[in-house]
């Protein structure tokens, strides 16, 4: 495996971080502050997201582009580093149109849109003119059991009539928010338990779509939205089905592949910048007549999370070259460890941060308490731990008794009592 970065991709890290550098880090205060004024979208965005897309910084997610498309073409492997140099602020990716759910959103429209879906819905959302959703979650049953969803999409006529109700919807309380992606039910009872679902196209202003609430996450407010929302006989054409029916549960594994690289690198960058501000704060402070960092204790835990994140980039690299060589499908337990183990990084490094700035770290004045509650907030989006790591045990025994039986020799053989 060679993870050396092309030119290509060395140019535009150098390119990107510089724009951070320049742009996006001396309006880190400005954002919060505009926010916590209730004024959002913030005043400037517009601004970072043209200046961004004159400079080719645009769409840099999307490996298949078709001409006329803005982005850049690039592999899986070769966003990863991107990804993670944006992930250092947490609103920095909407600057570069890579902000989630947009992203698995395009990436759907992308591969199983029609033309006309495209057009109406893809284009908007690849020039950034429109902000999107991604509807799955419910709260009545154990939605980490995809299959589990009882949200009903049914036709009637030459339209299909949605029913259900969702939460933790990302986005949808943004106010360029224009359309969301549902997955549902069309056919609850198929034998396969994997061909009931489907995904359809509900335009937010429908009628009987209503945003009851937007969720904090550990109190922390998202102005953009983790909301709970409620359809009731909402009526849309049966154009907007996407695919064909029963095909939900598959567009749902192709979004999510790419979709969890994208997660587990700018959680990558969170942790980097936990540890970057660790080892700066245990160099300046004192305690006890030494440095921080000179004490056994703290000196651990910089190191100690040196390797974690060293040992974590090299696994995501490692998955992204084999979504982009075998598919998502070809890599799905590859997908499952990074996913378990990424987020769990991220807050033990933000919590060994927080311990080093004391107080400080708790407090609004550093990143470090966003830091961890996005990394808490990881290990249950895009699947909790607990089905990540059953789905990578399943496949571990799977594979073990595929092996041949080389491994019963090496079993020591009870003794014997030798009379």
């Amino acid at each position: 495996m060679d993870f050396d970065h092309s030119p290509k991709v060395q140019d535009l890290c150098r390119r990107l971080s510089a724009f951070m550098e320049d742009h996006i880090v001396p309006r880190i205060r400005a954002h919060h502050e505009e926010i916590k004024a209730g004024i959002f979208p913030v005043s400037f965005m517009e601004d970072l997201k043209a200046l961004a897309r004159s400079e080719g910084l645009w769409n840099l997610f999307l490996p298949h582009l078709k001409e006329g498309e803005s982005g850049t073409q690039l592999t899986n492997l070769e966003y990863a580093p991107l990804a993670e140099i944006m992930g250092r602020v947490i609103w920095a990716p909407e600057v570069f149109n890579c902000n989630a759910p947009d992203t698995g959103n395009m990436e759907i429209f992308h591969m199983f849109g029609t033309e006309a879906q495209k057009e109406q819905w893809l284009n908007p959302l690849l020039d950034g003119k429109i902000r999107s959703a991604f509807a799955m979650t419910e709260p009545d049953v154990s939605s980490s059991d995809a299959t589990n969803i009882q949200t009903l999409i049914q036709r009637d006529g030459d339209d299909y009539v949605i029913n259900g109700r969702k939460w933790f919807i990302s986005n949808a309380a943004h106010p360029n928010c224009r359309v969301m992606i549902l997955m549902g039910k069309t056919d609850p009872d198929n034998a396969d338990r994997h061909r009931q679902q489907s995904m359809i196209i509900i335009p937010m202003d429908t009628p009987g779509v209503t945003i009851e609430r937007n969720i904090p996450i550990m109190s922390h407010h998202s102005p953009e939205g983790h909301c709970e929302i409620t359809f009731r006989d909402v009526r849309v054409p049966a154009s907007n089905l996407l695919g064909g029916e029963g095909e939900g549960f598959m567009m749902a594994q192709a979004r999510l592949g790419p979709g969890r690289i994208h997660h587990c690198m700018r959680s990558i960058g969170q942790s980097e910048l936990a540890l970057d501000l660790m080892v700066e704060r245990a160099q300046e402070r004192k305690a006890f007549g030494k440095y921080l960092h000179q004490h056994g204790a703290v000196s651990e835990w910089i190191a100690r999370s040196r390797m974690e994140i060293d040992q974590a980039r090299l696994f995501v690299l490692k998955t992204a070259d084999m979504i982009d060589k075998a598919g998502a499908k070809g890599a799905r337990k590859e997908i499952s460890m990074i996913k378990a183990i990424i987020p769990k990084m991220q807050t033990t490094i933000a919590d060994r941060a927080m311990q080093v700035f004391g107080a400080m770290g708790i407090s609004p004045d550093t990143p470090l308490a966003d830091i961890w509650t996005w990394g808490r907030a990881l290990r249950f989006a895009d699947g909790p731990d607990e089905v990540h790591l059953r789905s990578i045990a399943r496949m571990e025994i799977r594979e073990a008794q595929n092996k041949p039986g080389f491994t019963l020799p090496y079993l020591t053989p009870p003794l014997r009592d030798e009379k």
